[in-house]
């Protein structure tokens, strides 16, 4: 599914996430109670099973724009109706970003509100950040 944002997308001189809407997907997994998406580029390093005692949608927040989250690593609440409404929200709204994460954190509006649904930055931590943030990570 394409998100049909290519001028967002290139002013972000990422084009390549004009076809990340194919994560919404992950809501037709029903077969699930709870989920936690991790993005391809993730890399596990330990067990995270304490990632399912949160809620919908608990993600990290974005390194750059901390009132917003990153949709590399979230937990969520497979669902068939959050699906259709995704894609409804994706048809008339679109996304500020071109891509998916722009589109969920603007259907998931009010996820800075709830400080239980954010998640420590060291599930979804970069390697271009890692050197600021070695003492942090080791505690």
């Amino acid at each position: 599914m394409d998100s049909l944002g290519t001028t967002k997308l290139a002013l972000l001189e990422q084009p390549e996430l004009g076809i990340s809407f194919e994560k919404l997907n992950v809501w037709r997994l029903l077969q699930f109670n709870k989920c936690v998406y991790l993005n391809p580029d993730t890399l596990v390093i330990k067990n995270c099973d304490e990632l399912f005692c949160h809620e919908e949608l608990s993600a990290v927040p974005d390194i750059g724009w901390p009132d917003c989250f990153n949709s590399g690593v979230f937990v969520f609440v497979p669902s068939i109706q959050t699906f259709w409404q995704l894609l409804e929200f994706a048809e008339k709204q679109g996304s500020y970003d071109g891509g998916d994460q722009g589109l969920l954190n603007s259907y998931f509006n009010n996820w800075s509100d709830d400080i239980s649904k954010k998640l420590s930055f060291i599930y979804n931590l970069m390697a271009n950040v890692s050197y600021t943030y070695t003492p942090a990570y080791k505690q």
